[in-house]
């Protein structure tokens, strides 16, 4: 009779490796990857338990060649009780004070994506837990309207999409971003938007009644033009050509449209930049940013467990190159650099990107949000005003 086990081990402390990059794990148990079946269609490789959980348990074979009787990762939704849905923020090198997030966990399955370690406050992995165990807010909306409706509220952006995508996959089924915007266009609550899915065209008949007022931006996230690249590495995001012709509807309904290159990638996307901002001013984008590589906690294992099973040839080179533009570290989390790094190489990204922007009449003029039109909703049951 067959069966597969299970390994537990102290888990070791997330700290940045004292080793050179391509030197062998410290803790080999934890650089098993999850069988290629398993997590087809998905984008990290393992599933390590997250920092804070006492123990980390991997699967490995014991000897009877059983891995491969268990269930491949399918995606499962739970719901989130959370009674607060804007999330606050003092960051002073990002332009919005509060956000939404109206899932937890991502689909998309990004495997550079610097919001996977907020899935280790759960109890679950940073790695295919994140992509596969998802949680949603259907309240969302009711909660959004009671927190506008409170005494003393101000307004101003709320940010939506910045940690995980409000239009990931299953937003098809949940509407929960649609239900957020309806609220928003209600109160005359200004929304930028961040996303790399072409689901985002599906809510043009809101964006474009509230851009009419000043109300929304859209930032679509653009990393690469190459298909097989981007299969790789954004397994379940919009393919490149779905993002674009998603700019492209946007921009034509007149709703301010921005492209994101981000991350740039030294050594496996930054040679796109030029193409792609390129596309996206054809398309009809108006506005361009991009933001460096980000490889927080354990995002860093597991893009470099991507990289040596997708691209081994570039990951000495990619890493260098990393550590040449964050003070010889794999991640500098300081304020004012992290989202661009600093030395030679991070200088000439900015120019070249400062340079195609000039050439393409991007950043121009930056559209401007107001608050203007915001109106309290009203509380259940309460009188309204005769004047």
């Amino acid at each position: 009779m067959s069966r597969a086990s299970s390994h537990a081990l102290k888990h070791p402390p997330v700290t940045a490796p004292s080793t050179p990059a391509g030197a062998p794990s410290a803790f080999p148990e934890l650089a098993v990857a999850i069988e290629r079946e398993r997590r087809r269609g998905r984008g990290a490789q393992s599933n390590a338990s997250g920092r804070y959980e006492a123990e980390a348990r991997v699967s490995f074979d014991d000897g009877w060649q059983s891995l491969e009787e268990l269930p491949p990762f399918k995606t499962s939704v739970a719901l989130d009780t959370s009674r607060k849905v804007i999330a606050r923020n003092d960051s002073p090198d990002i332009g919005f004070d509060r956000s939404i997030n109206p899932y937890r966990g991502c689909e998309h399955g990004c495997v550079y994506c610097f919001a996977r370690p907020t899935h280790a406050y759960l109890g679950l992995s940073p790695g295919l837990d994140f992509e596969s165990k998802l949680l949603a807010k259907p309240d969302a909306p009711a909660l959004l309207e009671k927190e506008l409706a409170a005494p003393g509220y101000e307004p101003r952006m709320i940010a939506i999409g910045t940690n995980t995508d409000p239009y990931q996959p299953i937003e098809r089924e949940y509407k929960i971003m649609r239900g957020l915007l309806e609220v928003l266009e209600r109160a005359g609550h200004p929304v930028g938007i961040v996303t790399k899915s072409a689901l985002v065209a599906r809510d043009v008949d809101i964006l474009q009644r509230m851009a009419k007022r000043n109300l929304v931006k859209v930032a679509l996230s653009v990393t690469t033009l190459d298909a097989k690249l981007a299969r790789t590495m954004e397994p379940r995001a919009s393919t490149p050509p779905k993002r674009l012709e998603a700019i492209k509807r946007l921009s034509d309904a007149g709703i301010p449209t921005t492209v994101m290159v981000a991350p740039v990638i030294p050594a496996l996307n930054d040679s796109e930049l030029e193409r792609i901002l390129d596309a996206a001013a054809h398309a009809g984008a108006k506005e361009a940013s991009y933001v460096l590589l980000r490889l927080p906690l354990e995002v860093r294992d597991l893009f470099r467990e991507w990289l040596m099973a997708n691209y081994p040839d570039r990951y000495r080179h990619v890493f260098t190159l990393i550590r040449d533009m964050r003070g010889g570290r794999d991640y500098d989390s300081q304020w004012g650099t992290r989202m661009k790094g600093t030395g030679p190489m991070a200088w000439m990204i900015g120019r070249r990107f400062e340079i195609a922007c000039e050439k393409l009449g991007l950043n121009k003029r930056r559209s401007k949000l107001t608050t203007e039109h915001f109106v309290k909703p009203k509380h259940g049951g309460e009188q309204l005003s005769l004047f």
